[in-house]
């Protein structure tokens, strides 16, 4: 596949833009959803939507599209990922380009975070529907990623025709590959205690707010080691009166690691607190646990991760393997047993007011993709 063209980039950053400033944090994908269903249907392409809205608390369900590869045929076929939905959003997104780099003029998040990807993904297909492709292709187009990746976890794997994927979803670096991710479990904890009045009773209260506040002082949390992680990422509790004591408290944490067994450990341990500090603050507590994903680790024989290195050269990027602390849909889809390489797409900054994609990397990352269909083709 030759490189992107001038008319290509073009296009891209514009359509780019055009999908940051709808609005889809997850739970609401109905409209991206739809704008990039006509983009696809444009090209002539069938595109299905399955049923994922409804167990994964989404706007739409998942979209999967094919494009047969052109004559001689291949035998081969991968797959092409990327999620719809985004972290909510604060302000509206109007992207503006600044020094190189596309961000929001607004104080929010921009949405490259995944719609760099998305645009990407968009453009090869027009690309492959009119020139062709050297092995098939499927797109996949999921929901509810930034939701514990319910929208991936909902869809059935058994669909797929491809004999392995990419997800473009971390944001660093273009030519870091994934070869490690996380496992991954969300921890609830609700306390029960007694309201009283804090100024006249105050020994007459069990303060639901500080046996949560017990249990996060007593938990490991930030960098464990080099493998673990830990945190609360959100506590609520009270009625809104500095003269009551808190009756109700609910802390929400996570633990992820590469190594499941640490995963679990460390869950362990953050429960063994939480139920110390209830007892402490003689309070009763209702403990959830949950895996929303599962951990993966590639082969260094992998014929995904050589076709992802392969193109990365071919556009003059040097392959870094890392392992990472974050998620995405290839863990969902690795779980299910199909295998998914995560590449990075040169965004920054993700989920931060501040996120950026230079038009360097948009554009790279495309002639990335094309590359990535030649070298796919090219393997044994």
């Amino acid at each position: 596949m030759r490189p992107a063209s001038e008319a290509e980039k073009a296009r891209l950053n514009e359509t780019f833009a055009d999908l940051c400033r709808i609005s889809s944090p997850f739970g609401a994908e109905r409209a991206i959803a739809d704008d990039v269903t006509a983009r696809l249907r444009a090209m002539g392409l069938e595109v299905h939507e399955d049923d994922a809205a409804g167990p994964a608390g989404a706007g739409a369900g998942n979209l999967l599209a094919r494009i047969d590869p052109r004559p001689p045929r291949s035998g081969r076929s991968i797959l092409l990922c990327a999620h719809l939905d985004t972290v909510e959003q604060t302000a509206p997104i109007e992207p503006v380009v600044v020094d190189g780099g596309w961000e929001n003029a607004n104080h929010a998040i921009l949405g490259a975070d995944n719609k760099a990807a998305v645009a990407v993904i968009l453009e090869v297909a027009r690309r492959a529907t009119v020139e062709g492709s050297p092995v098939g292709i499927e797109i996949l187009f999921t929901v509810a990623e930034e939701n514990g990746l319910l929208g991936a976890a909902h869809f059935d794997a058994g669909r797929l025709r491809a004999d392995f994927g990419y997800v473009f979803d971390h944001a660093t670096a273009i030519g870091e590959v994934v070869t490690a991710s996380p496992t991954y479990y969300r921890v609830g904890a609700e306390f029960h205690g007694r309201a009283a009045h804090a100024g006249i009773r105050p020994e007459d209260g069990r303060s639901a707010i500080l046996a949560a506040a017990l249990a996060i002082a007593a938990m490991p949390l930030g960098r464990i080691d080099a493998e673990t992680t830990a945190n609360v990422g959100s506590v609520s509790g009270g009625v809104g009166s500095t003269n009551v004591v808190a009756e109700r408290a609910r802390l929400l944490a996570e633990a992820r690691s590469i190594d499941p067994d640490k995963a679990e450990a460390t869950v362990g341990r953050m429960i063994d607190a939480i139920n110390d500090g209830a007892a402490a603050a003689e309070c009763d507590v209702d403990i959830t646990t949950k895996r929303l994903f599962a951990g993966y680790r590639q082969k260094s024989s992998s014929p995904a991760v050589a076709a992802a290195e392969a193109a990365l050269r071919a556009c003059g990027y040097e392959p870094r393997r890392i392992a990472t602390g974050g998620g995405s849909d290839a863990n969902a889809l690795e779980l299910s047993g199909f295998p998914c390489v995560n590449l990075a797409n040169g965004t920054e900054r993700n989920h931060e007011p501040t996120e950026r994609v230079s038009i360097a990397a948009l554009e790279g990352m495309l002639d990335v993709v094309l590359a990535l269909l030649d070298e796919a083709a090219a393997l044994p």
